[in-house]
């Protein structure tokens, strides 16, 4: 699926390693993201801070455990439940793309915020970013120019939100408190969170690009264990700098512009200078966010149509078209970047399942034994997801 080669095995493996990490990581640091968390911090303020470090928790857990899982067993998520149970796979498929397909909506939507800001017509700047995600994944060297556009964005976005962070001067002491002992916790924003951090295909976005990068097999969990922590760490640095942000401008009495929340933010916290570094923000956390949804979205239907992978460019342009089609039918980008999310979080349960019986199958595994412990925190993510799931139905008509 992916040609890559001219380089040093140290260096492409370094490259691999931290692409893999900043693929999830971009994937989860979308526009959903970026608006789930100023929304979220605008309703709950400082109690916020709990539904993060909650849902930072069960993220370590399920994404050192899936990738570890994946990558021993050497096959794509598909390809594994089908082996566990005849059936499975497609189901899982059916569900995971379905799901992507939702949530590349509301990245599609989110480039064209983040360019509408300079000026650019929302529809065109969406369509525009849409046609940079094609040629993109249909090049030759797709997964090399992944890693590096991926990583690159990634420091960007962290780096930015970080000055804005400084500058709105937050209250860090009340966050810390609350994130341990919240006044007001609030299930539908840890669902919600986990769906934009963990769920739907964005546990499986790093562990299918090592695969495809050839990074499999026992010899190769330290390695794969390593690249599963880079990229939590630096989506929850993402997080925390960004809902730091928030809360500095919020605690100042100013009130976020339901319109576009996070934009607002940047605007009142930083002036002008920082709601035009927000349209650089939001548009690299779309972009990205597309990419690493588009590329493994295919990756899972490549798995029950393994010709798709001939027919690569086609493939990108009619996923990536679909989405574009579809914002530019909805409309309303704030309420669908949420909704993706809350999405994403009720298919979290069904994904997570299907690595945790992997586990159990050592045979499925090339003698590779997932260490009981993670597996026990595994279950117990699962049942916490699967509560939060289910306590959050009932909330859902708030959105």
């Amino acid at each position: 699926m992916v040609k890559e080669g001219g380089e040093r095995p140290g260096r492409r493996e370094r490259r691999v390693t931290a692409g893999a990490a900043f693929l999830m990581a971009t994937s989860a640091i979308g526009p959903g993201f970026l608006t789930q968390t100023a929304v979220f911090t605008g309703q709950l303020g400082a109690d916020f801070a709990f539904a993060i470090l909650a849902s930072v928790v069960l993220a370590l857990v399920v994404q050192v455990g899936a990738w570890r899982v994946l990558g021993a067993s050497g096959r794509r998520a598909p390809e594994l439940a089908s082996a566990l149970v005849p059936g499975l796979g497609p189901a899982l498929v059916f569900l995971v793309v379905a799901g992507g397909l939702v949530f590349n909506v509301g990245n599609v939507a989110g480039c064209g915020l983040g360019l509408a800001i300079y000026g650019v017509p929302e529809a065109a700047g969406a369509a525009l970013s849409a046609a940079v995600v094609v040629l993109l994944l249909a090049s030759p060297r797709a997964g090399a120019t992944m890693d590096r556009v991926t990583r690159a964005l990634g420091v960007l976005m962290i780096a930015l939100t970080a000055v804005v962070a400084v500058v709105s001067r937050p209250d860090v002491v009340s966050a810390l408190r609350a994130s341990l002992w919240p006044g007001r916790p609030d299930w539908l924003p840890i669902v919600t969170l986990l769906g934009g951090t963990v769920g739907g295909y964005i546990p499986f976005s790093g562990a299918h690009r090592l695969l495809d990068a050839g990074v499999s097999g026992r010899g190769a969990i330290s390695r794969i264990t390593q690249s599963a922590l880079l990229g939590v760490g630096v989506t929850a640095a993402m997080r925390v700098l960004f809902f730091l942000a928030v809360l500095g401008v919020l605690s100042h009495g100013a009130t976020l512009d339901p319109a576009n929340p996070p934009a607002s933010a940047f605007r009142l916290g930083a002036g002008e200078w920082g709601y035009r570094l927000f349209g650089l923000v939001l548009w690299s956390a779309a972009i990205t966010s597309v990419v690493g949804c588009s590329y493994t979205s295919l990756s899972f239907l490549e798995s029950l149509r393994p010709e798709l992978a001939r027919r690569k460019g086609a493939a990108v342009f009619v996923f990536v078209a679909l989405s574009l089609g579809l914002f530019l039918l909805l409309g309303r980008p704030v309420r669908l970047l949420i909704l993706a999310g809350a999405l994403n979080g009720l298919i979290l349960p069904a994904t997570l399942v299907v690595t945790l019986l992997a586990a159990r199958r050592p045979d499925l595994l090339a003698g590779y034994r997932h260490p009981r412990w993670l597996t026990a925190a595994g279950w117990m993510a699962l049942v916490a997801a699967t509560a939060a799931a289910v306590l959050a139905l009932g909330d859902l008509r708030r959105l």
